[in-house]
């Protein structure tokens, strides 16, 4: 007789028996999963995991305080969710994010990886004994308000300890830039067009402050996805689940991941909606609309260096080039842009996922989960690139900076209060025409002395805005 396929193991669950790798820690339902959606080939992400982890780590140590869990098993249930929460069993969790819209599938690989890592513990001596997925990991809980839960744990650890810090560095960067530059003078622009003059420290600025407003509106949604629905199980009631659970949960979960968690007042709304998963998703799209307009400014402002507005050069980081010698190209800048684009379209499925609730149930978590933390993951590292390899080296050319200015017609806009609209359009025309300094033409055509001209048309002044005649 053959010799048994060693390469495989007989689990079951309540369909019935199926072969699973000998060296898979994961049991029956996930591989049912592994089996159906064959998709993507792309399991959730590894902050997902991390939060599955920490939520039944949690479970853990609550069942144990309620006396529902005897503390030896809970003890070995912790230990294994917390390897799962720390990266060490990866590779066990290989189901695609294509999945059942609940996520009961990522739900119960985590309950089987988990149960497997704890029954050994058992084995090796604790009196442990055989975990159970359902009865011991899964104790008090449905998949229904463990992935809604996992889904706020990991997004809100991504933005706190990986987004944020990345945007308050871009924006100290900037803002360290704009004092720096807060005295060299350039031309405005609007529609493109030349317009009247500003200060590089003005321009920057006004990106840092693009920047403070999307933080605090970030930290603001914040407020709302901390709030758990853990402890409302299937459809919201808590059938199965201790009335204590849910509150001791979140205070778990704050001790457990260094931030602070809250028990949802309405876990019904928690399982059957995602609107705080798609507010936070909201003010990462406005924060990728402030970086695109950031980034499109950098390419504008280094354009050229010679036909373009060149005011700026970017740091010099690769051949631009595979046929034409010499050229660079704003590329972080550029790499941002795409990084943007990707968010707003991960805004726009999120949309329609948290669109996608039906009765007491949202039924598109997995697909909310993995774009909601791709989102941050992407922002965070775009960021930290603008500052640090766009913001940091880039140089003002003054001079060619200087000559623009100086040749800006539409300086005479200082001129309306004492010489009138019409008067002052009729010049910068013919400055323009003529392809000379507004000033030149000024004094030829205002009737005004050139002392008085030259300090109404200083462009220092004029940065700081007021009535500069009269």
């Amino acid at each position: 007789m053959a010799n048994a396929d060693t390469r495989y193991r007989l689990e079951h669950d309540s369909m019935g028996e199926l072969r699973v790798p000998a060296d898979a820690l994961w049991g029956a339902q996930t591989q049912r999963a592994v089996d159906n959606f064959p998709i993507s080939g792309r399991p959730l992400p590894r902050a997902f995991i991390r939060a599955l982890g920490l939520v039944k780590a949690a479970a853990a140590e609550v069942n144990a305080s309620l006396g529902l869990l005897p503390k030896s098993r809970a003890a070995a249930i912790r230990k294994a969710a917390l390897e799962v929460a720390a990266g060490a069993h990866d590779a066990h969790f290989p189901i695609d994010i294509y999945q059942t819209g609940s996520g009961t599938s990522s739900n119960m690989n985590a309950n089987e990886v988990v149960a497997t890592l704890a029954s050994r513990a058992g084995k090796a001596g604790s009196r442990t004994g055989r975990v159970h997925p359902n009865d011991d990991v899964n104790l008090g809980q449905s998949s229904n308000d463990v992935i809604p839960t996992a889904i706020r744990v990991s997004a809100q650890l991504a933005t706190v300890e990986d987004l944020l810090p990345a945007l308050r560095h871009l924006r100290a960067t900037i803002e360290r830039r704009a004092r720096a530059l807060g005295k060299a003078n350039k031309t405005g622009r609007t529609h493109l067009m030349d317009a009247m003059p500003l200060t590089f420290g003005q321009e920057f600025g006004a990106w840092a402050a693009q920047l403070s407003s999307a933080q605090a509106r970030i930290e603001d949604a914040l407020k709302r996805l901390r709030r758990l629905p853990i402890g409302g199980t299937a459809i919201g009631t808590g059938i199965n689940a201790d009335p204590r659970f849910g509150k001791a949960m979140a205070k778990a979960l704050s001790a457990l991941a260094g931030t602070r968690f809250e028990p949802a007042a309405n876990k019904f709304e928690g399982l059957a909606s995602q609107d705080d998963a798609v507010e936070l998703s909201g003010q990462l799209n406005a924060l990728a609309v402030a970086l695109m307009k950031i980034a499109n400014d950098l390419r504008w402002m280094n354009s050229g260096p010679l036909a373009g507005l060149g005011e700026i050069e970017l740091p010099a980081l690769q051949p631009g080039s595979s046929i034409m010698p010499g050229k660079v190209n704003p590329v972080i800048p550029e790499a941002a842009c795409m990084v943007c684009a990707q968010v707003m379209g991960h805004h726009a499925a999120i949309t329609v996922a948290g669109a996608s609730g039906n009765f007491q149930l949202n039924v598109m978590l997995p697909l909310i989960a993995a774009d909601l933390l791709d989102s941050i993951g992407l922002l965070a590292s775009a960021m930290r690139l603008l500052a640090d390899k766009s913001i940091v080296g880039l140089k003002v050319r003054g001079d060619h900076v200087a000559v623009a200015l100086a040749r800006n017609p539409i300086l005479v806009t200082a001129l309306n209060p004492i010489i009138g609209y019409e008067k002052a359009a009729a010049i910068a025309k013919r400055a323009y025409r003529e392809g000379r300094p507004v000033f030149e033409v000024a004094l030829e055509d205002s009737g005004l002395p050139a002392a008085e001209l030259e300090k109404l048309l200083d462009p220092a002044a004029l940065t700081r805005g007021g009535i500069h005649g009269g």
